[in-house]
């Protein structure tokens, strides 16, 4: 099935994938903690975006009966999990204020599902350019 994502959901997406790393990003460059807990948590943040956007495409090549190793889609789970344990942990055992930890753990949730979504865009709209549509000649 060939199905082009709308020009709104393709902006949209960009836009909160922008929102959520810029956000992220000028809450660390404002933050008053160490210049290695800021890259932690900047590593964290580029680790997980990686990936679920490593993760989303193993999950579309497989169901588009793709080759997919099962070793490649655990180790692409298991990063996703690993780098969410990760922010999740460092935010439990810092000296951040609950907000603080709020507001690092919304940007992040919400950078790792715009990347995924324009993951799927860009894959969506390469397909839609490689496949023309049935009713198109």
């Amino acid at each position: 099935m060939n199905t082009k994502p709308t020009p709104a959901f393709v902006g949209a997406s960009w836009t909160v994938l922008l929102l959520g790393m810029v956000s992220f990003a000028v809450g660390l460059w404002n933050a008053t903690m160490t210049r290695s807990e800021k890259g932690f948590y900047a590593t964290v943040l580029i680790l997980g975006v990686f990936a679920a956007v490593s993760l989303q495409k193993s999950v579309r090549d497989r169901a588009e009966n793709l080759p997919v190793s099962a070793l490649y889609l655990g180790l692409s789970w298991s990063v996703v999990g690993a780098s969410v344990i990760m922010l999740g942990l460092g935010l439990v055992n810092s000296g951040m204020a609950l907000s603080e930890k709020g507001f690092y753990g919304l940007a992040y949730a919400m950078t790792l599902f715009a990347a995924v979504a324009v993951q799927k865009n860009v894959r969506d709209l390469l397909q839609a350019r490689v496949t023309p549509s049935a009713g198109s000649y």
